[in-house]
C-alpha cells in the first residue's frame, strides 16, 4: 500500500527533514511552497496525507478548512507545523490531526509521521474520520465536566483537544452534542494514545443505547454525503460495533474488575422502588452501574444481580457519579456468605469473558 503525502512548506531546512523521515515510512512525498497552489493541487489529486506549515497561520487555516469541504481529501489526514506562538486548539478546530513544533527535528517529526502512518492505514483498513469541532466535557477519576474539544470521530473511537494532560490509563466519561443534533451523547472510552499537544485519541468502551442510534445515524448521513461527494463505490454502513469493550488499566485499588453486562435491580436503602441498571464491570471491592439517574456520592444502595447460575445481594455505597452515564459502587461485605457470592459471580463473568477470548484486565475506577 504506496501512501502519498503533500508537503505545503517553503522551509528547506524543514522539508528536507519531512521528505528523510516520509521516505523511512514508506511514504511518497510531493513539495508544494505556495499555499494557493496547494490548493489547487488539491482540488484534483488525492494524498493520504497534508503537511501544512502555519507560518502564516491565517492563511494555513483557510487552507485546511477548504480542505476538510473537498470531495477528494476531505477525510484526508492533516499534520500542521507550528511555532510557540501559534493558536495550537484554533490550528486543531480547523482539522488538523497532528502537530509537529518547529524547529522541525528528526525525532519530532518521526514521533508525529509514524503515528500519523499508523493512523492512516488503520482507517484505510475501517472507518473513515469524519472531522468536526464540537465542546465536550470529560470525567475521570476525581474530575467532573473538565471542558475539551471534540475533532474528528468514527464508530469506533474519537480525537480530543484537551487542556490537560489526562492519566495514561483510565476510563473517561464523556458528553457532547452533534451539529444538527440537541440531545447530548454519553459514552465511555479509554485512552488509545495522546500527544504534548493536548491532542487525545479515544477508544470507546460504552456507548449506551439511546448516545448509540443518535450516533450511528449522524455518521450514516455523513458516510453518505461523503459517498456522493466522491466517484461511485459501496455504501459504508455503521456496524453494530458501538458496544462494549474491554477496558485496560490499572485500578487504583490493586483490584481486578472484570468487564460485564450484567441486569441488575438497583434500591437507595429505605427505599422500596428499584431502579432496572445494568453493571458494566465488577471486581471483589465493587462495581459500575449505568444508570441516566445516578445517586449522589455517599447514597447507600443495595444491588440485586440475577443470572440462571445465580443470584447475588450486596449492599454497597456511591463512590462517584456521572450525571447521565452511571455510578461507581463499593462494596460493603458484611460476612463470608457474601463474599462468596461476588467471588462466584466473578468466577462467572470471567468464564463468558474467557469463552469470548475477552481478557480480564486491570480498570482504573
Amino acid at each position: 500500500m504506496v501512501l502519498t503525502c503533500l508537503l505545503v512548506c517553503e522551509d528547506a531546512q524543514a522539508v528536507s527533514v519531512l521528505r528523510r523521515v516520509l521516505a523511512d515510512l514508506g511514504i511518497d512525498a510531493e513539495q508544494c511552497a505556495d499555499l494557493s497552489q496547494a490548493l489547487l493541487q488539491l482540488s484534483g489529486q488525492q494524498f493520504d496525507a497534508i503537511v501544512v506549515d502555519c507560518k502564516a497561520e491565517q492563511a494555513a487555516m483557510d487552507l485546511m478548512t477548504e480542505v476538510r469541504r473537498m470531495p477528494l481529501n476531505h477525510s484526508t489526514l492533516v499534520v500542521a507545523l507550528i511555532e510557540a506562538q501559534n493558536r495550537v486548539r484554533d490550528v486543531f478546530a480547523r482539522g488538523a490531526n497532528f502537530v509537529i513544533y518547529k524547529p522541525v527535528t528528526t525525532e519530532r517529526a518521526l514521533g508525529s509521521l509514524r503515528a500519523a502512518r499508523g493512523m492512516i492505514r488503520r482507517e484505510k483498513r475501517r472507518n473513515p474520520r469524519i472531522a468536526l469541532h464540537a465542546d465536550a466535557s470529560i470525567s475521570y477519576g476525581t474530575v467532573e465536566n473538565a471542558p475539551a474539544t471534540l475533532i474528528d470521530l468514527s464508530e469506533s473511537g474519537m480525537a480530543l483537544q484537551c487542556d490537560r494532560k489526562l492519566p495514561p490509563s483510565c476510563k473517561i466519561y464523556f458528553q457532547f452534542s452533534l451539529p444538527g443534533h440537541t440531545s447530548a451523547i454519553r459514552l465511555a472510552g479509554e485512552i488509545a494514545w495522546q500527544d504534548a499537544s493536548g491532542r487525545v485519541g479515544i477508544r470507546f468502551a460504552h456507548v449506551p443505547q439511546a448516545s448509540q442510534r443518535v450516533l450511528k445515524d449522524w455518521l450514516q448521513q455523513h458516510l453518505e454525503q461523503m459517498s456522493h461527494a466522491t466517484a461511485p463505490q459501496p455504501r459504508t454502513t455503521v456496524s453494530s460495533g458501538l458496544g462494549l469493550l474491554s477496558v485496560s488499566a490499572s485500578d487504583r485499588r490493586n483490584l481486578i474488575r472484570h468487564a460485564c453486562r450484567l441486569s441488575a435491580d438497583v434500591y437507595q436503602l429505605g427505599v422500596n422502588v428499584p431502579q432496572r441498571c445494568s453493571l458494566t464491570d465488577i471486581s471483589t471491592g465493587g462495581c459500575y452501574v449505568e444508570t441516566t439517574e445516578p445517586f449522589p456520592p455517599r447514597t447507600k444502595i443495595e444491588i440485586i444481580v440475577r443470572t440462571q447460575e445465580t443470584k447475588v445481594r450486596v449492599r454497597g455505597s456511591v463512590q462517584t457519579t456521572h450525571r447521565g452515564f452511571g455510578m461507581g459502587v463499593e462494596f460493603s461485605l458484611e460476612n463470608a456468605e457474601q463474599k462468596q457470592q461476588v467471588q462466584n459471580l466473578i468466577a462467572l463473568v470471567a468464564s463468558r469473558e474467557s469463552q469470548a477470548d475477552i481478557p480480564a484486565e486491570p480498570w482504573l475506577g
